[in-house]
């Protein structure tokens, strides 16, 4: 058995159904399961697109508190990816686990990553596989990845063996430890972890088909044409699924029109998803709040707060829970406030 998944606050629910729905057109036989990083789930399966759905208590994680509140969204959502992995891995019947991140769509059979699995046990895709030459792109690309990674992580495939399962533990532990926004660190949350793996791992393959995780950061040497959604070649060869990354910021759309102006079959890839979006409920679940966005008393926690109270050890100890704010004598947030107001 094959599990793929992904990890999402609600809020990204659509996405994660057009992601799950496009994987089970293409190939049905693989399961797809469902990280969330709430304390609870409140979704009914069977009217979803998920074989399976987790949560931080399902994970042992949603008592961690001062834990979670150490990471903005993004870095919680990634901080348990190889956890998930890793208990995933733990299951005999799971022959391999497939990561994809929310925003890309299953659009081209996925044959290159199971064919992958079975002569490998760690499948990555790097952001580039040829250089750059002039010079905007080397900025906006290379220069990205020295910052960024050089695998994009909104991909990864682990075989259920031992150099899998071991890599997942690894990918895990640094994780839960560090997986953090901190440029001037050299951390950026689990991909730069990720640059050591070929130094680290035996049976690691570096996946350089063009039609695996097409993104923004690729356009410059990848020729999409076709019709969309399901009838698109990448330089000739099938397209296995694109990554709608930057959607929200608008940075998708930035990039594609300064890189992908020629294309227009990635212009009307975009309008399929904005529509397929919109189908699973983009509406009504894009505005869903996280609940560890906000202090207990409704207040915004800001990155700020999360990044100090990370770095001071005595504050974790002070304050175990810095959501609370009953009690200002034990509240972070009235801490704060108070500090704030020197």
């Amino acid at each position: 058995m094959i599990i793929a998944f992904t990890s999402i606050t609600p809020n990204y629910l659509a996405k994660a159904r057009v992601l799950a729905s496009s994987l089970k057109r293409i190939h049905p036989e693989i399961r797809f399961h469902l990280a969330l990083a709430e304390a609870e789930t409140e979704l009914s399966l069977p009217g979803e697109p998920f074989d399976e759905v987790a949560n931080l208590t399902d994970l042992g994680l949603a008592g961690e508190r001062g834990w979670i509140f150490q990471h903005t969204v993004v870095e919680l959502c990634t901080a348990i990816k190889g956890l998930y992995s890793e208990r995933l891995l733990a299951r005999p019947e799971v022959e391999g686990v497939v990561y994809f991140d929310p925003d890309i769509a299953i659009l081209g059979s996925l044959d290159p990553v199971l064919e992958g699995l079975r002569h490998a046990s760690i499948l990555l895709t790097p952001h580039q596989i040829e250089p750059e030459k002039e010079h905007d792109a080397i900025i906006d690309n290379e220069v990205c990845c020295l910052r960024h990674g050089v695998f994009n992580l909104g991909f990864l495939a682990l075989r259920n063996s031992e150099v899998g399962r071991s890599f997942a533990q690894w990918w895990s532990r640094r994780l839960m430890a560090f997986c953090q926004v901190d440029l001037e660190s050299g951390i950026f949350t689990d991909q730069r972890w990720v640059d050591l793996a070929p130094a680290l791992f035996d049976e690691l393959l570096v996946l350089r088909q063009p039609g695996l995780n097409v993104a923004t950061w690729n356009f410059t040497h990848r020729h999409l044409a076709g019709t969309a959604p399901f009838e698109v070649e990448v330089n000739g060869e099938p397209l296995s699924f694109f990554h709608f990354s930057g959607f929200d910021s608008g940075a998708q759309l930035w990039m594609a029109i300064k890189y992908a102006a020629r294309m227009p079959v990635v212009f009307d890839l975009r309008n399929w998803y904005i529509r397929s979006c919109a189908a699973e409920g983009q509406r009504e679940v894009g505005g869903i709040p996280w609940r560890y966005g906000f202090y207990q008393n409704g207040a915004p926690i800001q990155t700020d707060d999360r990044r100090l109270y990370r770095k001071t050890p005595g504050l974790r100890l002070r304050f175990p829970d810095p959501f609370i704010t009953a009690d200002p004598a034990r509240s972070y947030h009235h801490w704060l406030q108070a500090r704030t107001d020197l």
